[in-house]
């Protein structure tokens, strides 16, 4: 019976948050974006308040930097061309020839 009850507690607090007609998909899809550039906003300006004296943390600054600086740049796809069927010019040869003993 316990079981029961816990069971439709749970659905009616579920049926409350989710209501029927809400788009989930949009609405996680906005959400997240926003959670990604809230935090890079605070990562960004974490690293602003950081005061370097060694070039390790120099260059890791910079590089943060350059890493938060351009927000939403995919990089650009890698051309895949086909295979060749002709072997290449310095190609090992195989099998591999032995070692000589010594």
């Amino acid at each position: 019976m316990m079981f029961l009850l816990r069971s439709a507690f749970w659905l009616c607090l579920a049926y409350m948050v989710i209501k029927p007609g809400v788009d989930l998909a949009s609405m996680g899809s906005d959400l997240s974006r926003t959670a990604v550039a809230a935090g890079r906003d605070v990562v960004a300006h974490g690293v602003e308040q950081v005061t370097c004296a060694s070039i390790q943390c120099i260059g890791g600054k910079a590089l943060l930097s350059g890493v938060l600086g351009a927000p939403g740049q995919p990089p650009s796809p890698v051309q895949i061309s086909e295979p060749s069927t002709a072997p290449l010019a310095g190609s090992v040869p195989l099998p591999r020839p032995r070692p000589r003993p010594s």
